[in-house]
Order: C-alpha cells, then structure tokens, then sequence
C-alpha cells in the first residue's frame, strides 16, 4: 500500500502495513448494504489478497517440496483463505512435472468472544489429532495475533509426530501481547486493529465481505452477543 508498507526478506512476515496506514475510502469499493455504517475503511482490497495469496502459493510450493501435503484448514475464519491458497498449489502441481496429493481437513477453534481475547484455545468439534502423525502438515490459518492459540494448537499437534508441520497465515497482527511466534507464511503484518471480511467475523457476522476492514464501534455494539 503505496507509502505506508514495505516488502519484507522473509516470508513470515509479508506484506508490511505500517501503524498511520490510513486505508481506502469505503466509497471507493462495493460491499453488502447491510454493512453500511459498520464498517471504518477498507485495510485490504480483495484484488490485492488475492494476489498475494498465489505468491504465497509459489513461495510454500518452492519451499516444502513436491511432497504429498495434508492441509489443515483452521474454521471458521480460514476457510476462503484455504480455498484461495489450495486451489493455487492444485494450479502450481498440475503445471509442474510431477502431481503431488493434497488432502483438505478441518479444525474448528474458538478463542474471541465479541473482540476480547478468551485466553484459551477451544477446539470444537473433537477432531482427532493423531491422524496427522507421520504427515507433511500445512496449518491454514486467517490471523496470528498474541500467537497463543497457534502455538497450543502446534503443542497439541507435534504430540502425535507428523512428518513436518509449517503454517501459513493471511494476517499477522504487530500486537504488545505476542509471545513472538511467527508463521512460516504470512500474507500481511498489519497493525493491532480487529478486521473482518474475507471469512474473517465478528460474531459470525461479516463472513460476507469480500474485503478485509476495519470494524467501527458502531458494528461492534450492533453484532455484540
């Protein structure tokens, strides 16, 4: 985003949002009426997510090898950004000299309430982690934010021995309660602001929005549970 991000050397950091990023004027862009007066501006167009996301496509590709992956996609917020990225390696593998297998699992984790932290990693669903033992792992993530519900979930998985294990997430947000972990993939560090769209919610609401914004304090009262 022109004056306000920089290319970072290394893929865990991605595309850098500066803090006086000022984003995009919302009446530049098209998006579902019933959010309007919700939302502050646009961080993310939808072009530029998408975009970013097939380079990160060649960058896991390049890196992990052609090796058979299992892709854990973690629910509900990652789901477009598993598809995006997953339908990328499909288009890198049928183009290369040799088909790699890729299968698609879920995880459903639940760790905000309204926008506050909960403090614990919920998994919901009971999905049975020893199915991952002896696999090549790549974890779907939409935001990495303190770094505590990924780094649970990563304890919980390395239990049961898979191959390898590398994560990929869409955001990764510069926050004074990180504990420092970092994605081996990410599409963009932005600031510590609560965003949705692009499957990102707040309270189920927002999954809609195919950009990524900022929500307003008028969207968080109207959606508060």
């Amino acid at each position: 985003m022109a004056g306000s991000s920089e290319a970072a050397p290394d893929h865990g950091r991605g595309i850098v949002i500066m803090d006086d990023w000022p984003g995009y004027n919302l009446n530049l862009f098209t998006y579902p009426q019933h959010y309007y007066g919700d939302l502050e501006y646009v961080l993310i167009p939808h072009g530029i997510i998408v975009d970013r996301i097939e380079r990160l496509a060649k960058d896991i590709m390049k890196d992990i090898g052609y090796c058979d992956i299992m892709v854990l996609c973690v629910l509900k917020g990652g789901y477009k950004f598993c598809a995006d990225l997953v339908e990328h390696l499909k288009n890198i593998s049928r183009n290369s000299d040799r088909f790699i297998s890729m299968k698609v699992d879920f995880i459903r984790i639940k760790s905000y309430r309204n926008d506050q932290f909960m403090g614990e990693m919920q998994i919901i669903g009971g999905y049975d982690l020893s199915t991952l033992a002896g696999k090549n792992v790549l974890i779907v993530e939409d935001v990495v934010g303190t770094g505590r519900t990924m780094k649970a979930l990563l304890s919980s998985i390395e239990k049961y021995k898979p191959n390898m294990i590398k994560v990929a997430s869409l955001l990764v947000k510069r926050t004074p309660r990180s504990n420092g972990y970092r994605p081996d993939y990410a599409g963009f560090e932005i600031p510590n602001l609560f965003v949705v769209g692009y499957a990102l919610d707040y309270n189920e609401y927002f999954r809609d929005l195919n950009h990524i914004c900022v929500i307003n304090e008028h969207g968080k009262e109207k959606y508060r549970v």
